[in-house]
């Protein structure tokens, strides 16, 4: 058993509730408080469902199947069939912590009272949680509008005892077997339910929770890159002066600004390149580099308000509101997360294309000031870094592609009932490829800036102090520990780059410069 627990009551949940239980494997439980109001909601659907008139989601069908009134006796038909019928999703499955962030949120939802949910519903869903059972979901299937209809079908499907899951081995078995073993009576649903367990923005929300995330540490990794290519090119770090951002006081800018400062703090290199080879000012992926980061630093923290935002709401139509009302709305429609989900992506493209800049500065000799070609060991012989910069130009190519809106694409479904649709689980999907590709990005600058930096320090020539700041050389160390390996002979060099990957990803190398740094913004 996990030792974190999460308790889900009628207060937000937080995105590190979120991401304590998708990736942390943290147990749920349902409050106390958070059950007493779904039994309040319900006993109003019950009501409803015994009146002679029609009650969209209670007592009809379906979006343009919602002109027929069901009577009682097929009603849990009606919930049965939504959900296996809407369980049609294609493609590869998504991974596992989409699938427990999108459950996590839904069952979230199911907390606040406002679906109708019986109780029941919700303690069963938190023990597939608690119980590590992880229903297959499909790649394609959302339009992300009246919910990510497919993926929380597919969710919806297990926990009827029906369709396909992965156990807490990582095996693919059927429902049934999984639940018999855990012990899970599976739920036999009764009016409402099945809508209300797949009519939300849940998987949208979860990737954009965890996608935040990823990119506040890739973000502050990109300041320590930036810094590293800086020193490495003899750069100056008088651009970095906090009165100079003042004057234009976007907050990002300033974070990213303070932070390259204090990874430069102590350099001997930074500054000096007026002592042989005069320049009148950097190139613009050094100078500008706190500007772009800190323009998706201020992206980033738009993204998560509107986040926050999507944590405190109730998402299903219809609703339940405080007064006992039942109304049908447009609260599943999800391009409040899309925008945001569409914006990330372009921060993360140019980003990614701005600290490609530097890395090849960094192999040019003719903009290196004094570096070898490619950073090789015996250049003509060697080839050193030169197809890792490659490499990192065909992942920015990549995220280029992946910064085309996905938002802006709407598709019309359900014969023209859903003739607008958000496309927010597409964009959330080619965000987290773009996320992955930038975390790329990074650690390819990283290890040519290690390089680089390790090649200055040779050749200095005072041999009583180190001339890479303390913080820079922090980050050195950290490369060359994890394995990315430095200056000599060319090598079987993609297992260099995996483990500066891994570095980055890991987030062990903004640890590593926060030990000599303190905390970075």
């Amino acid at each position: 058993m996990h030792s974190v627990v999460v308790s889900v009551g009628k207060a937000n949940v937080s995105a590190e509730d979120v991401l304590a239980v998708a990736r942390g494997g943290a147990r749920v439980e349902p409050a106390a408080d958070a059950l007493a109001e779904m039994a309040a909601s319900r006993a109003r659907i019950d009501a409803l469902a015994a009146e002679p008139r029609p009650v969209y989601g209670v007592s009809t069908g379906f979006g343009a199947l919602a002109v027929r009134h069901i009577s009682p006796e097929l009603r849990a038909q009606l919930q049965r069939s939504l959900v296996r019928s809407h369980a049609a999703g294609m493609g590869a499955p998504v991974e596992r912590e989409v699938v427990r962030a999108l459950m996590f949120l839904r069952l979230k939802t199911l907390a606040s009272g406002r679906t109708g949910v019986r109780p029941l519903v919700a303690e069963t869903m938190a023990a597939l949680l608690n119980a590590g059972i992880t229903p297959v979901v499909h790649e394609y299937g959302s339009l992300g509008c009246s919910g990510d209809l497919a993926p929380l079908s597919h969710c919806a499907l297990v926990l009827m005892g029906e369709g396909e899951a992965y156990g807490p081995d990582g095996t693919v078995r059927p429902a049934a077997e999984l639940l018999a073993e855990a012990g899970i009576t599976p739920v036999a649903l009764h009016e409402k339910e099945g809508l209300a367990l797949i009519n939300g923005t849940d998987g949208m929300l979860g990737m954009l929770v965890m996608a935040c995330a990823d990119l506040a540490r890739l973000f502050t990794t990109a300041d320590i890159t930036a810094a590293m290519s800086m020193e490495a090119l003899l750069g100056t770090e008088k651009v970095l002066a906090p009165d100079l951002h003042a004057i234009r006081p976007h907050p990002g800018q300033a974070t990213s600004a303070a932070n390259m400062l204090a990874v430069l703090a102590g350099s001997g290199l930074t500054g000096h390149h007026q002592d042989d080879a005069p320049r009148v000012q950097d190139a613009y992926s050094l100078r500008c580099a706190p500007q772009v980061a800190g323009a998706g630093r201020d992206t980033l923290a738009h993204a998560r308000l509107v986040a926050d935002r999507e944590l405190a709401s109730a998402v299903d139509n219809p609703v339940v509101l405080p007064d006992g009302r039942v109304e049908s709305n447009g609260n599943f429609h999800g391009a409040p997360v899309a925008y945001v989900l569409d914006f990330l992506a372009i921060a993360a493209a140019d980003l990614g294309s701005i600290a490609e800049r530097r890395t090849d500065r960094l192999l040019d000799r003719n903009r290196s000031h004094g570096l070898p070609p490619f950073l090789a060991d015996d250049p003509g012989v060697d080839s050193g870094l030169m197809i890792a910069q490659y490499t990192q130009a065909a992942l920015v190519s990549e995220n280029k592609r992946l910064a085309v809106p996905a938002s802006v694409d709407s598709i019309p479904s359900s014969a023209m009932q859903e003739d607008h649709v958000s496309m927010g689980w597409s964009a959330a999907r080619k965000l987290r490829t773009a996320v992955d590709n930038l975390g790329r990005v990074l650690a390819v600058e990283l290890t040519a800036a290690a390089r680089a930096l390790e090649i200055r320090r040779a050749a200095y020539t005072s041999r009583d102090t180190d001339p890479l700041a303390p913080a820079t050389s922090a980050a050195l160390a950290a490369a060359r520990a994890a394995g990315v390996g430095g200056v000599g002979p060319d090598r079987f060099l993609a297992p260099d780059l995996a483990a500066a990957a891994d570095l980055v990803a890991s987030g062990a190398l903004v640890e590593a410069v926060e030990a000599v740094t303190g905390p970075l913004g």
